[in-house]
């Protein structure tokens, strides 16, 4: 099985910044892609930001250079600096491991996800 764990949400206001991480454990053979997706009320989940193993990037036209997705492959960490936060950046941000597992399994795993709040 495996776990991820998110921290870093909060309240910020507009203009300021959030650091989240996303720690994934357990039975993990290897991790590929790691990424943050988001979910605001009543709206669908979106994708964030993205990064392979070899540390290519793929970010969402709405954050483009004010996120910033990064990885620690020996730690199994993704991190997402959020700078100049707005308040249509409020939501639910969810962390996603995709691999295989060393039992050989696909992996495609979700965190319980994170509030991240930007006051105006």
């Amino acid at each position: 099985q495996v776990h991820l764990v998110e921290s870093g949400g909060g309240l910020v206001q507009a203009g300021g910044s959030l650091r989240l991480s996303c720690a994934a454990s357990g039975s993990i053979f290897s991790i590929n892609t790691m990424g943050w997706y988001r979910q605001a009320p009543g709206k669908q989940r979106e994708l964030v930001a993205t990064i392979s193993s070899g540390g290519s990037t793929n970010d969402a036209d709405s954050v483009k250079g004010r996120f910033t997705i990064s990885r620690d492959n020996a730690k199994n960490t993704v991190y997402l600096q959020m700078n100049s936060l707005k308040p249509e950046d409020t939501a639910v941000y969810y962390c996603n491991a995709r691999g295989i597992t060393r039992q050989w399994n696909r992996l495609d795993a979700w965190g319980q996800g994170t509030l991240v709040t930007v006051s105006s």
